[in-house]
């Protein structure tokens, strides 16, 4: 068994090294071959054992674009094309998908073997306090061949689309796959929020570094502190303050480096 992992680079805000530093922790910590893919219209400085998608200009990107600058997102829907059936050539079976701004903590395997046939998504920590279902889009699981209303329904209707997801991808994919009953939560403990699950409030936080929760396997970075200013240590706001943290550098930069290379990380 091979399992296929794939993220999305579009654009400058991300590097290359961090496609590099999510592959090393996805290999480290899954326990069967790993075929990794990036779909990026830059693919210089990734490594050279990563398979590159071109990212396409999909023939709807003009109405979903102007639909989605009417909610005042741009490119906010791009990953729906690692979506599309027939994409990955060879592929059998489920993708494990992830954006850039994680870093990898613990093994896998459950992760990409939780409730199959589904559309597997952690549930969004904003969202679900406010009693809404949505899935948030950090980590996602799908299988093209079983799920290509996926791609197909945002195909069809870009503007319609975009317009009942507000612009959210994460809102399309997790409101479509439950309308479809073929949705399922990734455990939450194991799909945890920076700032939401590692993060004392406000004054532990200036104090005390972020923690590691014991069955995290794979920590998400959103709003602030980003995943380089949390390294260094961030005081931009009181709430959100923290100190350095060793355990980031740790499983995202250093092990890494001792993984691929330090050229590559």
């Amino acid at each position: 068994m091979t399992a296929t992992v794939a993220c999305i680079k579009w654009g400058t805000l991300f590097g290359p090294e961090y496609v590099n530093r999510l592959y090393s922790g996805v290999r480290r910590n899954l326990s069967v071959p790993v075929r990794f893919l990036c779909m990026t219209e830059r693919p210089e400085g990734l490594h050279p054992d990563i398979e590159v998608l071109t990212l396409p200009d999909e023939p709807f990107r003009a109405e979903m674009d102007a639909a989605l600058a009417v909610a005042d997102r741009k490119g906010a829907m791009r990953k729906v094309s690692l979506f599309r059936p027939g994409l990955i050539a060879g592929l059998d079976g489920p993708v494990l998908g992830f954006d850039l701004d994680v870093v990898i903590t613990g093994p896998l395997d459950d992760l990409l073997a939780h409730a199959p046939g589904t559309v597997a998504m952690r549930a969004d920590w904003v969202e679900a306090r406010r009693g809404r279902p949505t899935g948030h889009g950090s980590v996602f699981r799908f299988d093209p061949a079983l799920h290509p209303w996926l791609y197909d329904r945002l195909a069809a209707d870009p503007a319609g689309e975009v317009a009942r997801a507000r612009g959210s991808e994460q809102r399309y994919t997790s409101t479509l796959a439950q309308e479809k009953r073929a949705f399922a939560y990734l455990p939450p403990e194991q799909v945890v929020s920076f700032k939401h699950d590692c993060l004392d409030l406000p004054p532990l936080n200036w104090i005390r570094p972020a923690r590691l929760p014991r069955e995290a396997r794979v920590v998400c970075f959103h709003g602030h502190p980003k995943m380089h200013e949390a390294v260094a240590g961030w005081w931009g706001s009181p709430l959100r303050a923290c100190r350095a943290v060793p355990w980031l550098r740790e499983h995202w930069i250093d092990r890494a480096a001792r993984d691929l290379g330090a050229g590559w990380a």
